[in-house]
């Protein structure tokens, strides 16, 4: 990686070689193996609602709303807070994308990277962190902001093309199967402890339709979106 701007500038602009196929094999199944391990998915879920989170705040802007505030907390779960109107098509899709945003998200990282744009991913990513971290409100919240940006940071900045393309894959891989997991857990949750503040409880009240529907309508939609990804990189 380049120590200066303009070095810097001409790294996020170039297209990188993909790398060797069981690179992009093995972080897979590494991946996988982070969402469906309990102890490794307890830490990297952190990174799972910030994605959320941002989902959130991402549609409540881009359907007008004024967005106040994120907070992020130590047990994995979130809040966003926007203004505007309590109804319409505006809160349906700021709500609606928390759920869906973490496989959407990989899936589009898989898109840049098979077009070779593996240190503008790493960017990218470090530039949405950058401008979440001006929303949060909580001290843990800015802590785990801080952290995560920190490690893509030093992958981009410190180690080689190699070593980047590998961090790269791992973490949209992580992103793309991370989508599934969440929704079931929201339906357990559901099960054991109803909160008509979850995502799926806010939908039922915006649109008549069951929370359970769209707590189906969220698995429906990331598992047709990891399926994707997988197809798009394998076959």
């Amino acid at each position: 990686m380049g120590t200066s701007l303009g070095d810097v500038w001409q790294d996020v602009l170039s297209v990188q070689p993909d790398p060797e196929q069981w690179i992009i094999v093995t972080t897979a199944v590494v991946a996988l193996a982070t969402v469906l391990l309990g102890p490794p998915w307890r830490v990297a879920r952190n990174v799972v609602t910030i994605v959320h989170e941002g989902g959130h705040a991402l549609l409540a802007l881009l359907s007008g709303r004024q967005l106040t505030g994120i907070r992020l907390h130590s047990d994995t779960s979130g809040v966003t807070v926007s203004r505007g109107k309590p109804t319409g098509v505006g809160m349906i899709l700021t709500v609606f994308a928390g759920y869906i945003a973490p496989s959407v998200v990989g899936l589009l990282g898989i898109l840049m990277l098979m077009s070779g744009r593996i240190t503008a991913l790493l960017w990218l990513s470090i530039v949405f962190l950058a401008a979440m971290l001006v929303m949060i409100r909580n001290f843990y919240g800015v802590l785990s902001i801080v952290l995560t940006g920190a490690v893509v940071f030093g992958v981009s900045w410190f180690t080689p093309h190699e070593v980047q393309a590998a961090f790269a894959y791992l973490f949209i891989w992580f992103l793309l199967f991370a989508g599934v997991r969440p929704v079931l857990e929201l339906q357990s949750q559901r099960m054991r402890n109803p909160s008509p503040q979850s995502d799926a409880d806010q939908m039922a009240r915006l649109t008549g339709l069951p929370g359970t529907f769209w707590v189906m309508v969220f698995l429906l939609v990331n598992a047709a979106v990891t399926g994707l990804g997988v197809w798009l990189l394998f076959f």
